[in-house]
C-alpha cells in the first residue's frame, strides 16, 4: 500500500473501533479471507476463523445492548476499556511492518482517535436516553453500524476521500464534545436531584 491508503487504513480502523469494534473487526476479517482486499500483515490475524466467530458473537451482544436505554450507556462505559486499546493496537498492526517509532506514532495517534469517537458516541447515546421512545436509540445505533461499515469501505477503495472526510469528522468532534459534556452534566445534575438525600417535607430539627 501506498502512503494515502496506509494512512486511510491506520485511521479508518482506530476511528471505526471507537464507534463499533466488533463491527470492524468482523468486515475487516470477511473482506481479507475473501480476497476482496490485501491486509497487511499485521492484520492477517483478523482473518482467523476463531477471531472471526469471536467478534460476531460480541457484535450480536452489542447489536441488542446498544439498542436498549440506559443499557447502551453502560455498555459503553464497560466498552472504555475495550475500544481504546484496541484502537491503538489495530492501528499499529495496519501501518505495516514499519519501524518500532512509526508503529508506535501509530498507536498514539490510533487511540487517540478512538478516545474521540467512543467519547463522542457514548456522550451522544447519554443525550439520546433523554427522550423517553426506544426508537432514537435504534436509529443511533444502526446509523452507527452504517457508518462504520461505509467508512471502512470508502477507506479502502478511496483512501483521499475518506481522509478528507475523517478531516471534517474530526472538526466536528472538536466541536460537539464539549457541548455534550455541557449536556452529560446537566442530566447527571437532574438525576442528583432526583436521588438527592432527605425529602424537603420531613426536616429534622437540630436544636432539641
Amino acid at each position: 500500500m501506498d502512503i494515502t491508503q496506509t494512512i486511510a487504513l491506520t485511521m479508518g480502523v482506530a476511528w471505526a473501533s471507537g464507534i463499533n469494534l466488533y463491527a470492524a473487526i468482523l468486515m475487516l476479517g470477511y473482506m481479507g479471507s475473501t480476497g476482496n482486499i490485501d491486509l497487511p500483515p499485521g492484520l492477517e490475524v483478523l482473518t482467523d476463523p476463531l477471531v472471526m466467530v469471536a467478534a460476531g458473537v460480541m457484535y450480536c451482544v452489542e447489536f441488542f445492548t446498544d439498542k436498549v436505554p440506559g443499557v447502551d450507556t453502560g455498555w459503553d462505559g464497560i466498552s472504555t476499556f475495550i475500544r481504546i486499546p484496541a484502537g491503538a493496537v489495530l492501528a499499529a498492526a495496519a501501518i505495516g511492518d514499519v519501524s518500532q517509532a512509526a508503529q508506535l506514532a501509530a498507536a498514539i495517534a490510533g487511540g487517540t482517535l478512538a478516545t474521540g469517537t467512543h467519547l463522542t458516541k457514548a456522550g451522544s447515546r447519554v443525550l439520546i436516553n433523554t427522550s423517553p421512545e426506544p426508537f432514537s436509540n435504534w436509529t443511533a445505533s444502526i446509523g452507527e453500524d452504517v457508518a462504520v461499515i461505509a467508512g471502512l469501505w470508502i477507506a479502502l477503495n478511496n483512501p483521499v476521500l475518506f481522509i478528507v472526510l475523517l478531516i471534517a469528522f474530526i472538526l466536528l468532534m472538536a466541536w460537539l464534545l464539549p457541548r455534550l459534556w455541557r449536556g452529560i452534566k446537566k442530566v447527571f445534575g437532574v438525576l442528583a436531584g432526583w436521588f438527592g438525600t432527605g425529602n424537603p417535607g420531613t426536616k429534622t430539627d437540630g436544636n432539641k
